[in-house]
């Protein structure tokens, strides 16, 4: 089966570690019978300067008939003046819609190979793996907002049927795990958060009593992630609150660099991207990590592809690779092209092992 992969490289750094992951997949292809056909679009910044649009009718067009799309970043400096559905970021937006992906997954995983770059302490951090699970397309984000003649308001909306489907996406990733879910609310104020509580409590009572249910209020779970990290297994909670509470997490690992995600449906299509932003202060100085973006392909592999074995040897091979050189952002001198060949000389040997 031949796979159609379509590559947005955007703005900033995407481009370079779009190429990374690009020549990951290369290897993957000539090592393996994975078969891949690729294509090329614009969105962000680069779509803007092109068409005028930060995201135009033939990505679109060949978004919705992909079986992946790999993202590297939007936005920039040179945009910020641009009204708010002219902006790049905009174009990310346009695409999570245009493809329904309303379940956003990011892994938080401390590697003993650079547990002490993470400002938590060693024993504390070390061991973290956590899944967060994300909802992607309602609450604050989402919902009306306005300015007034002396405010602004923004409406925090959710429906039974948008809290279920993220649940049940958090559930089923947990059976495959630890056999725990964390529920991230705050119910004690807000009356979306009592709902959330109440489906979740619902579809774990009559569908998962196999799994461990925790919740917790937000402003908790913001200081048992910084105290007990490798106690939480699978973390599914609301836009706003998941937004926040990963870029925290974020800072256990040691690098924004490293953590990749995922965005997906009740299709098979997902949306695959580094975490970390277009870091315009970088861009073509051979400087940025790649290693998010080649984990998120190994996400690709397994969540859309169906080829877990592969996707478990990237990840090794990104494992290998850390003990030999580091990125700037990791207090190395490794530049992208070479970390980008570090982990492909290891992939060789990890998939031999396949």
């Amino acid at each position: 089966m031949t796979w159609s992969i379509l590559l947005l490289p955007g703005d900033g750094i995407g481009p370079e570690v779009a190429d990374a992951g690009r020549q990951v997949l290369d290897r993957l292809v000539e090592r393996t019978d994975l078969d891949l056909a690729f294509e090329n679009g614009l969105i962000g910044g680069a779509a803007i300067e092109e068409t005028g649009s930060p995201f135009p009718q033939a990505t679109r067009d060949a978004a919705t008939k992909a079986d992946a799309i790999l993202l590297g970043a939007v936005g920039g400096p040179q945009w910020t003046a641009l009204a708010g559905d002219k902006r790049p970021e905009a174009g990310l937006l346009a695409l999570r819609s245009a493809l329904g992906v309303y379940a956003n997954l990011r892994p938080i995983h401390v590697r003993s190979e650079v547990v002490d770059l993470s400002p938590v302490k060693r024993e504390i951090a070390e061991g973290t793996d956590i899944l967060f699970v994300r909802e992607l397309t309602g609450g604050l984000y989402f919902g009306d907002k306005g300015v007034l003649e002396d405010g602004a308001y923004d409406t925090c909306r959710y429906s039974r049927l948008e809290i279920e489907r993220v649940v049940r996406i958090a559930a089923d990733l947990a059976r495959t795990r630890r056999g725990k879910i964390t529920l991230v609310d705050k119910a004690n104020v807000m009356e979306t958060s009592r709902l959330w509580r109440r489906v979740t409590e619902e579809i774990i009572e009559a569908d998962y009593h196999d799994l461990e249910l925790e919740i917790l209020l937000v402003d908790a779970a913001s200081m048992h992630l910084i105290t007990r990290p490798r106690d939480f297994d699978v973390i599914v909670t609301e836009n706003l609150f998941g937004d926040i509470l990963t870029d925290e997490a974020s800072v256990l690992t040691g690098s924004i660099g490293l953590i990749p995600s995922a965005s997906i449906g009740a299709e098979t299509t997902g949306l695959y991207e580094p975490v970390h932003g277009s870091a315009p202060d970088i861009a073509g100085q051979n400087k940025a990590n790649p290693i998010g973006m080649i984990e998120s392909i190994a996400m690709m592999l397994e969540l859309s592809l169906g080829l877990p074995r592969e996707a478990q040897a990237v990840r090794e091979a990104v494992t290998l690779a850390l003990a030999d050189c580091r990125t700037a952002d990791l207090g190395g001198t490794a530049s992208t092209s070479h970390m980008a060949n570090t982990i492909l000389e290891h992939l060789d040997q990890c998939l031999d092992r396949v």
